[in-house]
């Protein structure tokens, strides 16, 4: 469910991107200002608005048109995205991502905006409530999809951690001294953690599961209980100090307990092929004018 959000998501940050590039290319329009030269041979930025006009205009004005449909029909059914709601849809992406440094430093090297984003997830709420009072979903699909996907529903064992990560034996051994004489472990993961990932939230890992951390780091930390702090453990990155904040068993799925899951699971699958259908029904009803057709 979460993957095809976040697909969903992705698209149209990519589009508006798009469009945001051949519209207005980041620039006040300029027809004559030089961006480049090859061998005093000028290229203007109405050489780059051209090209990429002519490469990708259509897909460009066509999301343009797309999300003033989107518009309109909101507006006529008085459907309204709160921010609340667009928060909530932010965190559960911050979470996918592992935690928001992760999630901020993906958002960053893709060029995206925070505030870009939060309009993108807010036009994806209207679209899912706009096409939601048509998407039908039966107790006899919900408990097939169930037991189709039953292992996706399950929880695994997971850890919530966080670690101090130094380059030597020396330098850990100093940590874990200072710990057991009572210093606080984020104030020293702030201060002596080489993971700059994570250091400054006090070397918050978040929840895991089984797997996903080096050998040595996850044998160490499944093996923990709340609460527990650890001796020095050798990674190839270095020497960490972990600290167990947390500890989730394995739990197995139950169609009672993973209901709602499932209803919006299926829905999400059902909104990708209703959302298209849904799109060229909307566009025969709106007089538009495209040049570019």
């Amino acid at each position: 469910m979460k993957k095809l959000f976040k697909r969903k998501v992705m698209y149209i940050i990519l589009s508006v991107a798009l469009v945001a590039l051949i519209v207005c290319g980041g620039w006040v329009y300029s027809k004559e200002q030089v961006v480049a030269s090859v061998d005093g041979s000028d290229i203007t930025k109405d050489d780059v608005y051209n090209l990429l006009a002519d490469q990708n205009g259509a897909a460009a004005v066509d999301t343009l048109i797309t999300e003033k449909i989107i518009d309109k029909e909101a507006e006529k059914e008085d459907i309204k995205i709160t921010a609340k709601q667009v928060n909530q849809e932010l965190d559960n992406l911050k979470e996918q991502y592992g935690g928001e440094d992760t999630f901020n430093q993906t958002l960053e090297a893709s060029g995206v905006s925070l505030s870009s984003l939060k309009e993108d997830i807010k036009k994806n709420k209207e679209i899912e409530e706009l096409l939601r009072p048509s998407i039908k979903i039966t107790e006899k699909e919900m408990k097939e999809y169930f037991n189709e996907n039953k292992d996706s529903f399950a929880q695994a064992a997971q850890v919530k951690a966080s670690h101090i990560l130094v380059d030597d034996e020396k330098t850990a051994k100093e940590m874990k001294e200072k710990l057991d004489k009572g210093e606080d472990f984020a104030t020293l993961a702030k201060k002596y953690s080489t993971d700059t990932a994570t250091s400054e939230s006090g070397g918050e890992l978040g929840y895991f599961e089984e797997g996903t951390m080096t050998d040595e780091f996850d044998k160490k930390a499944f093996s923990m209980k709340k609460g527990e702090i650890s001796d020095p453990v050798k990674t190839d990155y270095g020497y960490h100090i972990i600290k167990v904040e947390d500890v989730k068993e394995a739990k197995q799925a139950s169609y009672k307990d993973s209901k709602a899951q499932v209803k919006e699971a299926i829905f999400n699958e059902k909104l990708q092929t209703e959302y298209s259908t849904w799109l060229e029904k909307k566009k025969k009803e709106y007089d538009i004018t495209n040049s570019f057709e």
